[in-house]
């Protein structure tokens, strides 16, 4: 229970300079450059690219601190399911974010960040960590890959101490 603590709270860390990042830069582009009084998609494709830059930033501090220890060797293979994964969190997001402003009309930038990064950030935020735990950094799969490359499978376990 103490390493799944653990791992939590560096998932939160790692999440939190995510949000960091996601809510900079979809708040300066919605004001700048895809402002919805100039780009009607603005606010989406704001959060299109926002998102992509923070699912790589996730990437690197989950992969080298949260689940370091179940990490895979083979990093393209990791990366390509983490974005996959990523991507259906952003879809999440996206879709609380659509809702909100296309449909319900609600169209301030204050809504459009409760819905996108608030609601839609809980709700991928939840997702993408059952999908990492239980599929991209499932310790069985460190420990397959392990014993085809050789390595003793309590090599890439993670140590019982936080």
């Amino acid at each position: 229970m103490r390493r799944l603590i653990a791992q939590l709270a560096r998932f939160g860390v790692v999440g939190a300079v995510g949000f960091v990042v996601d809510f900079t830069v979809f708040n300066l582009l919605r004001a700048t450059v895809l402002s919805p009084d100039d780009v009607h998609s603005g606010p989406f494709w704001a959060k299109v690219i926002s998102t992509v830059i923070a699912i790589m930033v996730n990437w690197i501090g989950n992969r080298y601190w949260t689940f370091r220890n179940q990490r895979r060797s083979v990093a393209a293979r990791e990366g390509l399911e983490f974005v996959v994964v990523s991507l259906g969190g952003m879809v999440i997001s996206l879709g609380c974010l659509g809702l909100s402003h296309y449909v319900f009309g609600f169209t301030s930038a204050f809504a459009d960040n409760v819905s996108g990064n608030v609601i839609g950030l809980l709700l991928g935020t939840a997702f993408r960590f059952w999908l990492y735990k239980v599929w991209v950094y499932h310790p069985d799969r460190v420990e397959r890959e392990a014993s085809r490359r050789g390595v003793v499978a309590a090599e890439v376990r993670e140590p019982h101490e936080v």
